[in-house]
């Protein structure tokens, strides 16, 4: 089971975004590679601490976080939900917290940490998926046809002249307390320590070409509107040899169903029936996730009544099993009636059988929408 984050990090569930980045810090520099090296235990909890930060100072991720745990990034992407955590991603979205603590910055170049140099990642993209009900319900993958920025074949780059390699320019500047040397990413190569050589006429100044390509999306059960997926990797390429691609993103946007209302994990569906259908009896076949299903309704079914059918709801996106089903059974009141129907009823209007006897069991309104979500 994995590790609470707000554990991880050594913070309280209500901390600040200050405290959350101190913490982490602390953490990141404590267990920082350059400090350990060799320790596999070392290495394991700084990254465990990037993942916790990687979510916790993202107020959405947080928020997600705080309501699902980690079952809210199950299949989704990012450092906590199996998006292919390593160090790259670590030292290229949070080198700056460690400052110059460690020489370089806190990143690593080809010879092992420390080095300076940085592997720069190429930007993100974004695209927006639309699912059917039944495709939440279940979970599905999608291929979607992306166009990406890619390096161009015959691309060259050469060392950058203003950093040498290093991806870093130094600074040593005259203080009251001493002179003091500060490191900051090269603005020539933007600290991948490569600059363009060669390109073929049809890349940009990067050396880079957009190309369309298919990339499959596997999208869990019981994910919700407005969530948001990430596929690792298969953003825009980085300029130079040693840059890793960016994620794409994917925006999750749900259709609405035609006859079933979706409420947190649970589904509504509202069941329209006559008069006499009430007062006999019937059996209905209705709309749910799983395909039709068939349900009984006993003679003298009140209006307002509510079934509950268990598991015939969504999936939970935290593996917690499924919702239910409910159906909200409605009496249809005939508006024109003719002289025979208007007669009998006449009739019936003071008949005893006909008049309303509420039992015990027969709940109120609000006892029923208390029941609904308790």
């Amino acid at each position: 089971m994995k590790e609470d984050y707000y554990e991880v990090l050594g913070i309280s569930k209500n901390a600040s975004a200050a405290e959350i980045k101190k913490a982490y810090r602390k953490k990141a520099l404590e267990h920082h590679p350059d400090k350990n090296q060799g320790d596999p235990k070392a290495e394991e909890m700084f990254k465990k601490s990037a993942e916790a930060y990687e979510v916790l100072s993202n107020a959405d991720k947080k928020a997600r976080y705080d309501q699902f745990g980690h079952g809210a990034f199950d299949g989704s992407g990012g450092f906590g939900g199996g998006g292919g955590m390593n160090m790259d991603d670590i030292f290229s979205q949070f080198g700056d917290i460690f400052g110059s603590a460690f020489g370089g910055g806190g990143g690593f170049g080809g010879g092992g940490f420390g080095g300076g140099q940085r592997r720069v990642k190429g930007s993100n993209l974004r695209i927006r998926v639309k699912l059917t009900l039944e495709e939440v319900a279940n979970g599905v993958e999608k291929k979607i046809k992306v166009k990406r920025k890619k390096q161009a074949s015959g691309v060259t780059y050469r060392t950058c002249g203003t950093c040498g390699g290093a991806g870093q320019v130094t600074k040593i500047t005259n203080t009251i307390l001493g002179r003091m040397q500060t490191a900051a990413t090269c603005s020539t190569c933007g600290g991948s320590g490569q600059v363009l050589d060669k390109k073929p006429s049809d890349a940009d100044a990067q050396g880079l070409k957009v190309s369309e390509e298919t990339v499959s999306i596997n999208i869990p059960a019981g994910v919700e509107d407005g969530m948001q997926l990430k596929v690792p990797n298969k953003g825009n390429d980085a300029p130079g040899s040693n840059g890793i691609p960016g994620d794409l993103l994917v925006a999750i946007e749900t259709i609405d169903h035609e006859t079933l209302k979706r409420e947190g994990d649970n589904l509504h569906y509202d069941l329209y029936i006559s008069f006499s259908e009430a007062v006999l009896g019937t059996s209905k076949e209705i709309d749910a996730v799983v395909g039709k299903v068939r349900i009984k309704l006993e003679s003298g079914i009140q209006s307002g009544k509510i079934l509950r059918l268990r598991g015939k709801g969504i999936s939970s996106i935290n593996g917690y099993g499924s919702g239910d089903l409910l159906v909200h059974v409605n009496v249809w009141t005939p508006r024109e009636l003719n002289k025979e129907q208007k007669d009998f009823f006449e009739r019936m209007q003071n008949n005893e059988n006909f008049m309303p006897k509420p039992e015990k069991s027969d709940k109120s309104f609000f006892e029923k929408v208390k029941d609904m979500f308790s």
